[in-house]
């Protein structure tokens, strides 16, 4: 097992990319701690983790919630007694022109995507500090690079992402503390296929974005989570400040 007794908390596990590091995590020997807003498909994930015979506790969080954040980290100290690995990996899309844009949706994908990342972080590096160990996984995205056209809210949010993975990655360094991030093609998760829908024309836009993808395929949220138990684990030990493309040749291109 990769990751016998390491603690860990993923954020937006309740469903897609978080559901699947949360299950693969426990699988490896993590102790998880399932973090979401959405409190009935969170604890089916504790369910499905200890059916399998690992361990893990749910804890209802918004990511934009600095009271939520700490509660969320001093929860799974209250349990598990330390904290190894965060995958700071809630999100959230909206498909809008600029100009069309509303400034509360702007701070909400803000909001959701960086400033969420940052309280994670805020809060989680002291308790590293101090024990001089720990990973933090922030998920980011291809679109962080490659500007597309109606996104302009989420390709900010996951540049930050990126711009500041590498620089709190210097800061704690010394603290034998490594910060990666993992940039993600198009991922088939509700959010996905939720934005496809209000679309209007989702079979459109999912041939669309498969064309863009040189491998023939799009991701899936397990090939998210295996980049994530690799950077979790001591494998990715000489691993720290970088963005780690898992897109099927997109950003290739």
């Amino acid at each position: 097992m990769r990751l016998k007794g390491k603690v860990s908390i993923i954020t937006g596990a309740a469903s897609g990319i978080g559901r699947a590091t949360a299950l693969l995590f426990a699988m490896e020997g993590a102790k998880v701690v399932v973090a979401d807003r959405d409190s009935i498909a969170g604890e089916e994930i504790v369910k499905m983790i200890k059916e399998k015979g690992g361990k893990g506790i749910f804890v209802q969080v918004n990511v934009t919630k600095a009271s939520d954040v700490k509660r969320m980290i001093e929860t799974a100290l209250e349990k598990y007694g330390t904290l190894d690995v965060l995958h700071n990996n809630a999100g959230t899309n909206l498909r809008v022109t600029t100009t069309e844009m509303k400034e509360k949706d702007w701070d909400m994908v803000i909001n959701v995507n960086l400033k969420g990342v940052f309280l994670g972080c805020k809060y989680a590096i002291p308790i590293m500090m101090k024990q001089r160990s720990g990973v933090i996984i922030n998920t980011a995205s291809t679109f962080g690079f490659v500007g597309t056209p109606g996104f302009s809210a989420y390709c900010a949010s996951k540049g930050g992402v990126v711009a500041f993975t590498k620089a709190i990655a210097l800061e704690v360094a010394p603290y034998n503390i490594r910060v990666n991030c993992i940039c993600p093609g198009t991922i088939e998760t509700p959010m996905t296929k939720r934005l496809w829908a209000e679309s209007g024309k989702p079979n459109e836009m999912r041939a669309a974005r498969l064309t863009s993808h040189p491998i023939g395929r799009l991701g899936t949220p397990e090939d998210i989570a295996l980049t994530a138990l690799f950077l979790a684990s001591d494998e990715s030990s000489f691993i720290t400040g970088s963005a780690i493309f898992v897109d099927g040749g997109y950003t290739a291109q």
